[in-house]
């Protein structure tokens, strides 16, 4: 199916956000033939808020592979499917429906957990087919989110890759980042880490809004400060930058960024792929009504008149005049602020299989 805008929906259960929730609907997710519509009569304050849940997720593989032309890296991890930041224009959401959820309110509330994750992470890198390689953690929901406080899946990750000397890549917006800061010293010896911090506005308020229950723009920044200070090789990415609402904070992003000690910075494009496009239409009506036609017709002219267009090598950037601008905007700040070099190159050289484990599989 293409993903464009003429896509006709199921009808979507409206209601306003919850509070701490980013998406305010819940439409049925596109493989499902069945939807839930809520009686329009029915008073707002009897609709339960919804709390999160979590599932266990039995996936008997944890290493996934991709060979996009426009994706820097081959492998990746997630250890949690669906994200409690609730983040209203995440790429990520139309990823629940192929669980049987919506793209909405269930991205942010159904959360599946592998449990599993650590016992699988060490099979994979023990098993003699393992060529090791940068292993992005995550490609698509937060290693990081609130619920890694309770499970800590990602830190007992983090310590098998340790351990083997396997290097990882984190991208994340939270702050909690900084709790596992010994073991990605450790990494560090080996030249095997490397973290990117997302930052998307440096409005609190706005950031509140749009991603609810992730760390603030200023926390993110903290964790910047902490992730340098330690000798750990950390950038920064202003991802995603929403034309007409955020794109004109870039510069002051970088800048923040660079004086909180980042080496390195890159920008992602809004996406609106699938359902996301309707979930965060109908956050701008409740967050930014005076701005929503300006956004969205400032997205079209990022998108070849749609409001997404997956072709590779312009899905992250967008095509055009304004998306020109934006990308020179963005080389001669970073130039100017010392991030547009490379981001270290992380290197396996230092891989091992540690004993012990090895012959414990006999």
């Amino acid at each position: 199916m293409d993903d464009n805008e003429h896509d006709v929906p199921l009808p979507p259960v409206a209601r306003p956000a919850a509070h701490g929730r980013g998406a305010g609907i819940n439409p049925a997710g596109r493989f499902e033939r069945l939807a839930f519509v809520r009686d329009p009569e029915a008073d707002e304050e009897d609709l339960p808020s919804p709390k999160t849940q979590f599932f266990r997720d039995a996936s008997e593989s944890l290493i996934t592979y991709n060979n996009s032309p426009d994706i820097g890296f081959d492998a990746s991890l997630n250890i949690y499917r669906g994200c409690e930041h609730g983040c209203s224009y995440c790429f990520a959401r139309p990823f629940h429906e192929y669980l049987g959820c919506s793209a909405g309110l269930d991205f942010e509330t159904k959360i599946f957990v592998k449990t599993d994750a650590p016992r699988l992470l060490r099979a994979e890198l023990t098993a003699k087919r393992w060529k090791p390689q940068v292993v992005v953690m995550s490609g698509v929901t937060d290693c990081y989110q609130p619920a890694e406080r309770t499970f800590k899946l990602t830190r007992a990750c983090l310590e098998i890759f340790a351990e083997f000397r396997n290097p990882v890549s984190i991208i994340t917006k939270s702050a909690l980042v900084t709790r596992d800061l010994p073991i990605l010293q450790e990494l560090a010896r080996h030249h095997a880490v490397r973290v990117f911090v997302s930052i998307t506005t440096l409005d609190a308020e706005l950031a509140r809004a749009m991603e609810p229950r992730a760390a603030s723009p200023q926390h993110r920044l903290r964790a910047v400060e902490a992730l340098s200070a330690a000798g750990i090789p950390v950038g920064v990415m202003a991802a995603p930058m929403i034309p007409g609402l955020t794109d004109h904070e870039l510069p002051a992003i970088l800048a923040a960024a660079a004086q909180a000690g980042a080496e390195s910075a890159g920008y992602v494009v809004l996406r609106l792929p699938y359902g996301v496009k309707d979930i965060f239409s109908d956050w701008l009506d409740r967050n930014v009504p005076t701005k929503k036609q300006r956004v969205l017709d400032r997205v079209r002219e990022f998108r070849g008149g749609k409001l997404y267009d997956a072709t590779w090598g312009t899905r992250g950037s967008g095509t055009g005049i304004y998306a020109d601008q934006l990308g020179s905007l963005f080389e001669v700040t970073a130039r100017r602020l010392g991030l547009s070099g490379r981001s270290r190159k992380l290197s396996a050289a230092g891989f091992r299989r540690p004993g012990p484990e090895q012959l414990s599989l006999f």
